[in-house]
């Protein structure tokens, strides 16, 4: 078992992000950042919190939360019908981002925008392109962030 790290946050007590493998009737499933808290009384938590009072010696760390930049990272991408659908319901329309576009200082970049927004038929969380048209209308990176969640459900 062993636990993930980040200096940047601290831990939360009790709970304990594992690697493990555990044994179903017999059957090895691998579960990876598998995550026990002491309230969790269902699925596998109750026989791994068993384990580990059982082997009180076993390196285990406490959990560390994500970072924003982590979640952020690990976002799902979106169609570009899903990307458009919550830039409406969130109040900006696809001609906004046009405009953006076109306002961008001509070269590369804005080619690369143009050709992006244009054609792309997926969209990632952490392209430069979402920095910048969020930039240009005014957006927070946690108001994308949670745009993006939501978006991801349309």
């Amino acid at each position: 078992m062993a636990a993930m790290t980040d200096d940047a946050c601290p831990p939360t007590s009790g709970v304990y992000d594992l690697d493990l493998t555990l044994k179903v009737n017999s059957v090895e499933e691998r579960f990876e950042h598998y995550v026990s808290t002491p309230d969790d009384s269902f699925g596998a938590n109750p026989a791994i919190r068993m384990w580990m009072k059982q082997h009180p010696d076993f390196p285990v760390q406490n959990y560390v939360p994500p970072t924003k930049e982590q979640i952020r990272a690990s976002l799902p991408s979106l169609t570009t019908r899903r990307l458009r659908l919550g830039l409406l319901n969130n109040g900006f329309t696809p001609s906004q981002v046009t405009a953006a576009i076109e306002a961008m200082q001509e070269g590369p970049e804005k080619e690369v925008a143009k050709i992006e927004w244009e054609y792309a038929t997926t969209f990632n969380r952490m392209h430069p392109m979402i920095g910048a048209i969020a930039a240009a209308l005014g957006v927070s990176d946690d108001q994308i962030d949670a745009m993006w969640s939501t978006s991801a459900d349309l």
